[in-house]
Order: structure tokens, then sequence, then C-alpha cells
């Protein structure tokens, strides 16, 4: 397998407009600078994005470099390229939708405050689910693969010990809580699409990771749920 080099600086530069571009198009969108639920998610968004970067360059350089990989590398399975490229399709329909129904359109009636309060909360269990995948998994490869240059093994501790897939499930409440945080409805529908895409992909991925990954049976048998506690 091909190996990856270091992350440079201009390629964190680089990321750091790329995510960037995701508020301000929300906020262009919106026509709103005034939008509060809007900077909350701003501030939620660059600052788990820029804490998740920061600690991979410093702590686990190889995985960052292995996030970096484009799709169709490292023999990523050909189905999930195709999977990959629909859940960035359906993130930025996501992104889109939130700014134009919520403010711009107001397509749904304003949300309770308590509806707002409960995606706030999914929020913050989302970025502890999603920091601490990033921390405990030095495998987490974007892309459905076998890292054998890295001699992946399964990886059963941290909040792997309580569901397969913490990074999916973290993915899931950021897709559900910013709409509820927002007041829009009609990303929540967008979600359900979204959590049937990665509920798909987990199938996939776990097909091979069987196959392919020793000990990942034995896993299975340990830790029962693939995405939702006591639910898949």
């Amino acid at each position: 397998m091909d190996a990856l080099k270091p992350v440079s600086p201009l390629k964190l530069v680089a990321t750091a407009l790329y995510i960037a571009v995701w508020p301000a198009l929300m906020f262009a969108l919106a026509g709103d600078v005034r939008w509060l639920e809007g900077w909350l998610f701003t501030g939620w968004l660059l600052g788990l994005c820029t804490t998740v970067i920061v600690w991979l360059y410093w702590n686990d350089p190889s995985l960052l470099a292995e996030r970096y990989r484009p799709p169709g590398s490292g023999g990523q399975k050909a189905w999930d390229q195709a999977v990959v490229y629909a859940i960035g399709v359906g993130f930025a329909a996501w992104i889109v939708v939130m700014p134009l129904d919520a403010r711009r359109l107001g397509w749904t009636p304003p949300l309770p405050a308590a509806v707002k309060a409960v995606g706030g909360a999914l929020l913050i269990a989302s970025a502890l689910l999603l920091f601490r995948a990033f921390h405990d998994n030095t495998f987490l490869s974007p892309l459905v693969r076998i890292q054998a240059e890295r001699k992946q093994h399964v990886i059963s501790t941290g909040v792997y010990g309580f569901v397969r897939h913490p990074m999916y499930l973290g993915a899931l409440l950021m897709f559900v809580g910013a709409p509820l945080l927002l007041g829009s409805m009609f990303a929540l529908a967008l979600a359900a699409a979204m959590t049937l895409l990665l509920a798909f992909r987990t199938i996939g991925e776990e097909r091979v990771l069987a196959e392919e990954l020793e000990g990942y049976d034995e896993y299975r048998r340990r830790v029962p749920y693939r995405l939702v506690p006591l639910v898949w």
C-alpha cells in the first residue's frame, strides 16, 4: 500500500478556508448576520473541526494524513467511493436547506425554545462522540479499506466499548441536532436520508471488517450495537 506524507501547513490552511466556506454560505443564504442560532452552530462547527485537526496534528499525524487520503486510493472498496460522494452531496444539501428554511424563506414555523435547546444538547453530545472517536481510534479512515500498511487492528476501548461506529453516531446526532437548533424541519428530512445512507455504509463496512480484519467477529459479539446502543 502507498505510504502517505505528513500533512503540510499549506494543506492545513486550505482546510481552514474550506471549513470556513460552510458557515459563510449559510449566512449568505440566510441573509441575516444577526441569526443567533446560526452563530451558535458556526461556533460549534469551527470549534470542533479546529480541536480535532489540532489534536491530530500534534498527537496522531499518521491518522491526520489518512484523513486526507483521496477517494479511490489505498484499496478503498469501489462501492464505498459512490457512498462517499453521496455523503458529500447530502451534507452540502443539508447545509443549504437549513438557512433557506429557517431564516430566508421561513418554510418551518418558529420552533419552541425547548426544541432548540434539545438540538443544542444533541450537538454537544455529537462533538464529544466525534472527538473521542478520533482520540480512541488511530485507524479512523474516511474510506472503507483495510490499512495493512499501518498494521490496522481492532479498537475496542473508549467509545468503541459501547458502540461499534461512534463517529457515525456522532454524525447522526449532528444531522438531527443542528436542524432542531436552527429551526428547519425540512433539514430533518435530509437527516433521515443521511441516516439511511450511513446505515447502508455501516453494513458494508462491517462486512469488509469481518472478512478481512482479524478479531473483528469477536469484537462484534462483545459489542453488539452498530450505531445506537440498545437499538441497532
